[in-house]
C-alpha cells in the first residue's frame, strides 16, 4: 500500500509579522505539576501531572513535560498529552494584543532554534490564520510553517490532507471605493487586433 503524504509549505507573509513576545525571553520560567523529578547531573526535569509551565505570555499545559538542557544551557522541552487529550501551548503575538495558539498530542519546543513541533491531531493559529495537519514544524523566527497530512488510516476516507486558513495581507483596510452609479464604462482593445474574425 502506497502511503500518501500530502506536504504543504506555508510562508505567512502577512502585513503584521507573527512573532512571539521577545521579552518572555528574560522572564523566569514558573513550573506547576502534581510530580516533579529533577536530575541536576544529567540536566532532566521531569514534570507529571496536570503540568503547567509559565514564561512570560507563553503558556504550556500537558499531562507530562520532559525538559533536557544542553551543554550551553539550551533547553528542549517535549509535552504529552495525556490518554486521549492534548498538550496546548500560547503566546502573545509581539507588539500586537494578539497570541499565537496550538496543540497537538506531542510538542517539542528547542529554545535554541525556537523551532516548536507538533505531532498528531497538531493544529496552529497566528492571528486569523489557521493550520492543521498531522505534523506542523513552526519556525518563530522566520515564521515558516512545515505541515504535513500524515498517512491514509481509513483508505475509505481517502486520502488525509492539510487544511489552512490564510487571511488576505490587506484585511483591515480601506475597501475599494464603488463606482459611482451610472458612471459610463469605456472598453478599449489592445493595439494590432482586428475587429474582424480571422477565418483561417
Amino acid at each position: 500500500m502506497i502511503l500518501r503524504l500530502a506536504t504543504l509549505t506555508l510562508c505567512l507573509l502577512a502585513a503584521q509579522p507573527a512573532l512571539a513576545e521577545r521579552a518572555d525571553r528574560d522572564k523566569p520560567m514558573q513550573l506547576e505539576a502534581n510530580r516533579v523529578s529533577i536530575d541536576d547531573a544529567k540536566k532532566i526535569q521531569i514534570l507529571e501531572g496536570d503540568v503547567v509551565i509559565t514564561k512570560g505570555t507563553m503558556v504550556l499545559k500537558a499531562d507530562r513535560i520532559v525538559i533536557t538542557e544542553d551543554q550551553y544551557g539550551f533547553q528542549k522541552g517535549t509535552a504529552f498529552a495525556g490518554k486521549g487529550g492534548l498538550a496546548r501551548f500560547r503566546q502573545k503575538r509581539e507588539g500586537r494584543d494578539e497570541y499565537i495558539d496550538g496543540e497537538a498530542e506531542r510538542i517539542e519546543y528547542n529554545s535554541n532554534s525556537e523551532i516548536a513541533e507538533l505531532f498528531h491531531r497538531a493544529w496552529v493559529r497566528s492571528g486569523e490564520d489557521e493550520v492543521k495537519g498531522d505534523y506542523i514544524w513552526y519556525d518563530a523566527v522566520s515564521e515558516k510553517y512545515l505541515v504535513t497530512a500524515g498517512e491514509t488510516r481509513d483508505p475509505k476516507a481517502g486520502p488525509p490532507r492539510v487544511r489552512a486558513v490564510i487571511q488576505p495581507k490587506n484585511k483591515g483596510s480601506e475597501p475599494a471605493q464603488p463606482a459611482v452609479r451610472g458612471e459610463r464604462l469605456e472598453l478599449k482593445g489592445a493595439p494590432g487586433l482586428n475587429s474582424q474574425p480571422s477565418r483561417e
